[in-house]
């Protein structure tokens, strides 16, 4: 019952992390972890 519960939660965490990239990159963003990423102009943006 344990391995069922855990399994869950896995697959749950893979799930809504899928979930964020496809919305993320639906809005446009570039680089999803960027704070820059509405407003940068090339892949892989690191402003600092």
């Amino acid at each position: 019952m344990a391995n069922v519960i855990i399994t869950l939660i896995i697959i749950l965490a893979i799930g809504t992390a899928v979930g964020y990239i496809i919305k993320a990159k639906r809005s446009g963003k570039k680089c999803i972890g960027c704070p820059y990423s509405d407003s940068c102009e090339k892949k892989g943006c690191n402003k600092e």
